[in-house]
């Protein structure tokens, strides 16, 4: 069965579930440091754990966090553990490594992979947990640096029934649309799709700027104009503006879409799937990457067009 939820973070249940339910949390950058503090905020127990040292681990300490050494010391002293790192091989190494998660779980317990990875390693990572008695939930994020410190992420979550419903309560404390979309995979289907447009919508947008200077009009008189039509769309009301002033600091970075972009023609290529525009966006954000852009901001990509058209 298929559900979502916008509400009852006030409800009794919700808060006995904080009052008991210690969690672990694996990955501690851009998107999850603010995760892990918002569930602190809630009220939440925290034991934490970084592959390298950063000082968001000072920084949850300080606000009551306990620091573990590894993965599998998260495990041992938590109920649910969070993972949230950067690739597939990383969530592999994090849960089903030496020293990983999978080591330290008891039967009962609830893994929660935030990450954007491979569909098809995330059930063979659930189906490694569930051989040890463990509930996975494959529930990747989108709202981005700025959603993640609201609190207002789109969640999109696979997994057992039972299992979602007993971490709403968690996934309320960090994102504001939770939506159950189905068994193990659904989740990173669903952020597979909604790449897509990610990838698509900048490109959109910067052609759209790049046409507006070289017609010789205000970009941002033009963002404004089509901010309240229906041409608008996220990316114009927030990266558009960005990109005209011409800062590219990370909320997304060009590196992190194009290993989403790559997961997605991946599975496009498994369903035999045509996405001719996700295709070039995936060759542009090439040209940023071999720039050495990969750390910027995925607005950066005006610049590739810029250069097709010859604005400066």
């Amino acid at each position: 069965m298929e559900g979502s939820a916008n509400q009852g973070i006030n409800d009794p249940d919700a808060r006995g579930a904080r009052m008991t339910k210690r969690i672990g949390f694996i990955g501690l950058g851009i998107m999850g440091r603010p995760m892990a503090e918002n569930l602190i905020k809630a009220g939440y127990q925290l034991t934490v754990y970084n592959r390298s040292h950063r000082p968001s681990q000072d920084q949850l300490v300080a606000l009551g966090a306990k620091l573990a050494t590894s993965p599998k010391q998260v495990a041992q002293e938590s109920d649910v553990v969070i993972v949230i790192v950067t690739d597939t091989p990383d969530v592999e190494q994090a849960v089903l490594g030496p020293n990983g998660v999978i080591e330290g779980v008891r039967n009962g317990m609830t893994v929660i992979d935030m990450s954007t990875i491979s569909p098809t390693v995330t059930k063979r990572v659930a189906e490694r947990l569930s051989a040890a008695g463990v509930s996975m939930l494959d529930a990747p994020v989108s709202g981005g640096e700025k959603g993640a410190k609201e609190g207002t992420l789109t969640i999109m979550v696979g997994g057992p029934q039972e299992a979602y419903d007993e971490c709403l309560p968690i996934f309320q404390a960090m994102g504001k649309k939770v939506t159950r979309m189905g068994s193990n995979g659904a989740g990173q289907l669903t952020k597979l799709a909604n790449q897509i447009l990610v990838g698509c919508s900048m490109l959109a947008v910067s052609e759209c700027m790049v046409f507006a200077k070289k017609a010789g009009l205000d970009q941002k008189k033009v963002i404004d104009a089509l901010g309240a039509g229906a041409a608008s769309s996220w990316t114009l009301v927030n990266l558009a503006p960005r990109a005209v002033d011409r800062d590219f600091a990370p909320g997304f970075k060009v590196k992190l879409l194009q290993k989403d972009l790559k997961l997605v023609l991946s599975a496009a290529s498994e369903l035999k799937v045509a996405l001719p525009n996700t295709s070039i966006a995936n060759q542009l954000y090439n040209s940023l990457e071999a720039e050495g852009r990969a750390e910027d901001g995925t607005q950066r990509l005006i610049e590739i067009l810029e250069q097709l058209s010859n604005v400066s």
